[in-house]
């Protein structure tokens, strides 16, 4: 079995994948350290997180009217920090998908701006082509020539035939 080459790019990007993971979790253990970024940042994401997945799974079970009681600290900073480093990984994916179509967006263009070129090369071409046979038409057509030598042979008959030096022919 014949193997492809395989594109650098999407090896560039499977490592800055599997970078990323590593990257993730070291944002969330930051997370789980500091209390600016568990405050402000991971308990926010975590709490609304669990209102609504709380919330939703209340409706469905047929639970209208029911209030839900926000996570403690330690289970929202837990879940803040692992919504981040899954934030992260996806961030990291969806951009490795973004650059991938830009380069495919890029490789396209080139593509077609290479064609357009080669088509505008083969319109000049055919024109220049159309021209030189014109003029080689005109410089050695028989039928013009041809034509030019019948007419002087008939002037010079008639001038004879005005003489009467040269008999007819039919």
């Amino acid at each position: 079995m014949v193997v492809g080459a395989f594109p650098m790019a999407k090896l560039l990007y499977l490592g800055i994948r599997q970078v990323s993971k590593p990257l993730a979790n070291r944002i969330k253990d930051a997370a789980r350290r500091s209390e600016f970024f568990k405050t402000y940042i991971c308990l926010p994401p975590a709490q609304l997180y669990h209102w609504v997945e709380m919330r939703t799974k209340m409706r469905i079970m047929g639970f209208r009217g029911s209030t839900i009681k926000p996570l403690n600290e330690e289970a929202a900073a837990e879940l803040g920090a692992e919504l981040l480093g899954e934030a992260t990984i996806f961030v990291v994916g969806g951009g490795c998908l973004v650059l991938e179509y830009w380069r495919h967006q890029m490789q396209q263009r080139k593509k077609d701006e290479e064609s357009r070129a080669a088509w505008d090369a083969m319109q000049a071409e055919v024109g220049r082509l159309a021209l030189a046979v014109e003029a080689l038409q005109a410089q050695a057509s028989p039928h013009g020539a041809l034509e030019e030598l019948r007419g002087q042979m008939q002037e010079l008959r008639a001038q004879l035939d005005a003489q009467g030096s040269c008999p007819r022919r039919g």
